[in-house]
């Protein structure tokens, strides 16, 4: 059903977005203006697309289904501020239905014998592994120029993200595919990343928000008497990154070795294989011939499809070591995080590694 678009002020936007890009564009970065010019019209566009909840969940027209998880989506917005401890502001007050599957496919990249990304640094967010589009057909063709300068590259669809507090982010139709357990996590993993984030550390960022989403989602299930959350899926997820990690370990010491270049393009496309032999080995073995990730395993391998992996749990464990010290008090922990957040690099990682069940 298509709905009326609530009015925005373009200008209003634009003026937003000027310091914005200006804040985000890296040295030397005159030849990727119209990269980040086609970032602020994507941000517009989404924006203007969206309207506020409140007007949907009156408005008789709009479908009882849509209405049923907008008001699961708006109680989880109260919960995690009232009793999480994220931000209370208007990300996720309003609902856009952006007319496709993804927000935006963020495009990782790694040299042909490496499993280091191609980083991307920006003066605010720091460096990151990926850039994101808004179109498929233009981050395909950003693909297919690194291709040909014979780079791995891979795409992967998003279904949402945080502007880290730049904007209000609306709830996207994207998100309203998962299940209502994961629709929750996710707005209390995107919240996490707007009460803190650490430039140039993602596997902090991410492993933060995960360890809040899961923790909220734990803690939302018990004050609504609802049953735990199935362990099953999870647990397959940590296996199967298990797997990954050990093959691209395994990739980083070839590539650190002295082989000639076929037998090092030889030997990359076996232990691709070798991955592909251990998942079916483990699917038919642990899963009962189940496999969530046969269609991942099955397509074209490369440096760049194993990136992601890692990014998301690696200091899990420590953050709950970390919740525990300061006995499940929210503001307590964000402000022992943040600490944290303010140490160098490497002084972060020992503070972490020091922490109980850390790894």
């Amino acid at each position: 059903m298509t709905h009326r678009i609530a009015p925005f002020s373009i200008d209003s936007l634009r003026r937003r977005w000027v310091p914005l890009l200006a804040a985000l564009l890296p040295l030397g970065a005159c030849s990727t203006l119209d990269y980040y010019s086609h970032l602020a019209r994507g941000q517009v566009q989404l924006l203007q697309a969206s309207q506020p909840v409140e007007a949907l969940l009156r408005d008789p027209q709009v479908d009882a289904g849509l209405k049923q998880r907008l008001v699961l989506t708006q109680q989880a917005r109260d919960f995690a501020s009232a009793e999480l401890g994220l931000p209370d502001n208007r990300s996720y007050r309003r609902y856009a239905d952006i007319q496709r599957p993804y927000v935006v496919w963020n495009l990782f990249a790694t040299a042909e014998f490496s499993v280091k990304p191609e980083l991307h640094c920006f003066p605010i967010a720091g460096c990151v592994a990926y850039r994101g589009y808004y179109s498929l057909g233009r981050a395909r063709g950003a693909a297919a120029l690194l291709q040909q300068q014979g780079f791995d590259t891979y795409l992967g669809g998003v279904e949402a993200y945080s502007t880290l507090g730049w904007f209000n982010d609306p709830i996207l139709n994207t998100m309203l595919r998962w299940n209502d357990e994961r629709l929750v996590a996710v707005l209390f993993h995107e919240l996490a990343h707007q009460q803190l984030y650490v430039a140039d550390d993602t596997a902090f960022n991410e492993s933060f928000a995960t360890f809040v989403e899961r923790e909220g989602l734990r803690q939302w299930q018990l004050a609504r008497g609802l049953n735990a959350v199935d362990r099953r899926e999870a647990r397959q997820r940590e296996q199967f990154s298990a797997l990954v990690l050990a093959s691209r370990a395994r990739l980083e010491q070839l590539y650190a070795s002295d082989l000639a270049v076929d037998a090092m393009r030889a030997a990359k496309q076996a232990e691709f294989e070798r991955l592909r032999q251990e998942y079916r080995t483990l699917r038919e073995r642990e899963w009962g011939g189940q496999g969530r990730y046969d269609a991942w395993v099955a397509a074209p391998l490369n440096n760049a499809k194993l990136l992601p992996f890692g990014l998301y749990d690696k200091w899990v464990a420590a953050f709950a070591a970390l919740f525990a010290e300061v006995g499940g008090d929210w503001p307590r922990f964000y402000q022992r995080v943040a600490a944290l957040g303010t140490l160098p690099a490497e002084a972060r990682t020992r503070a972490l590694e020091a922490l109980p069940k850390a790894n």
